[in-house]
């Protein structure tokens, strides 16, 4: 737009100096018209002939006229100028001839040319005359005028054109960027796991870069769970060894209380191991992307498993989710957040435990409430702590809610507990939800 405006300015001073040489040149054919016409009077003024003379000299403020002056005496004007007589300004000479302006009849802005002239044969005359010609500006102007509107609508033409080219040039251009995006969303939401599809060849070395970086990605966090899972099998066989050797000995009195430290110790090795190999699962599965999970298939199968578990004490669990929602991540992960806070629920349920799953707002929502006794305020926020737990009694390590916790935080979400409408806790679990 930049390049218009400037190129504008240049073509209409470019039109502008155009005109005015060729205004120019016409006043200084009227001028040499006027001389060729112009024959000596013997009472010291000129005759002229009308055949060289350009009719509009005759025609009352034209715009063209003319004035003879014979030496420094009166002179004879133009019948166009009537009684008026022109006195020009800003003169500027240029060769024989004078340039100038002056101001004519009905306050019209003139331009001037003049010159001396010799018209007696005899050379040792002193007889010398000054022909002046001017013509009207406002010729110049209206051309100016009309050039300069022409040039603005063919410019706006122009631009409004060249703004339509770019907007469908980048359009068109940017296609192939635009499918790479959609891509991209697909492998971020789980629906591929690689950028498919022809590119143009300059975007080829681009998608090939970033399928080479999604598989190094994986390679390099598939070896990460590999190191995890080998050194949590290392660490469970000898923890096995100790666990075994101590039970051996806790029927001897004298090693009986090494027997039981060593068991506790053992134990707590164990919920530990088992605590931070989840977190490590866990965080390692955000980095590989395309993970997808369908949220209904995995709360039927745990709904299922763990209702068999606490059958025994005739426990229903009433799940229910929309079979279009999915879980940004790995199913094993999904798994162990939801199992947990299923199977807490049942430990601690009367007979019923609703689970619950919604989209809102762009994040899943996962509730889990039962009819148990429930828990005051300060004895929820005592059970998030890792391995806390509030009575003995009941089968657990105390680390399920601590790990519900830790890799809600890695996805992104948070977990609470709350009061249930059933009369016992609400867990709530909330996470970022694929759009």
């Amino acid at each position: 737009m930049l390049g218009l405006v400037v190129g504008g300015a240049v073509l209409s001073n470019a039109f502008r100096v155009a005109a005015q040489n060729n205004f120019d040149a016409v006043l200084q054919a009227d001028m040499d018209g006027l001389i060729a016409a112009a024959e000596p009077d013997p009472n010291g003024g000129v005759m002229l002939a009308d055949r060289f003379l350009n009719p509009k000299f005759y025609r009352v403020y034209s715009g063209l006229y003319y004035q003879i002056k014979a030496g420094d005496s009166g002179g004879q004007i133009s019948r166009s100028l009537f009684d008026r007589e022109i006195n020009p300004f800003n003169q500027s000479k240029n060769g024989p001839l004078t340039w100038g302006n002056a101001v004519g009849p009905e306050n019209q802005q003139l331009r001037v040319v003049s010159r001396r002239v010799d018209l007696t044969p005899d050379s040792n005359s002193d007889a010398d005359y000054t022909f002046l010609v001017a013509g009207d500006l406002s010729e110049v102007e209206r051309q100016t005028q009309e050039f300069n509107a022409t040039l603005f609508w063919s410019f706006l033409l122009l631009g409004l054109g060249l703004i339509a080219a770019i907007l469908v040039q980048v359009k068109v251009g940017l296609l192939p960027l635009r499918q790479v995006s959609k891509s991209l969303a697909k492998i971020r939401d789980g629906e591929a796991r690689r950028l498919d599809g022809h590119f143009p060849t300059e975007i080829a070395p681009l998608v090939t870069e970033l399928n080479s970086l999604i598989q190094h990605s994986e390679e390099v966090v598939g070896r990460a769970r590999t190191h995890v899972s080998n050194l949590a099998h290392f660490l469970k066989t000898p923890l096995s060894v100790l666990a075994a050797e101590a039970e051996a000995h806790e029927r001897e009195p004298a090693a009986a209380p090494l027997a039981e430290m060593v068991k506790r110790q053992v134990f707590s090795m164990r919920r530990q191991v088992d605590h931070y190999l989840s977190r490590a699962r866990a965080a390692g599965s955000l980095d590989v992307l395309g993970n997808r999970t369908q949220i209904s298939a995995v709360m039927g199968d745990l709904s299922r498993v763990i209702a068999r578990i606490h059958a025994v004490r005739g426990i229903v669990i009433d799940a229910e989710c929309d079979d279009s929602l999915f879980f940004r991540g790995e199913r094993q992960d999904l798994e162990e957040m939801l199992g947990n806070l299923i199977d807490n629920g049942c430990k601690w349920a009367k007979s019923r435990v609703r689970v619950r799953c919604e989209k809102t707002g762009g994040r899943l929502i996962l509730t889990v409430e039962d009819d148990g006794p429930g828990l005051s305020a300060e004895q929820r926020s005592q059970v998030g702590e890792r391995g806390e737990r509030l009575d003995e009694s009941v089968p657990g390590s105390g680390l399920g809610l601590a790990i519900v916790r830790d890799i809600s935080k890695l996805y992104g979400g948070f977990f609470f507990l709350g009061d249930s409408s059933l009369g016992g806790v609400q867990a709530r679990l909330e996470l970022p939800a694929i759009q």
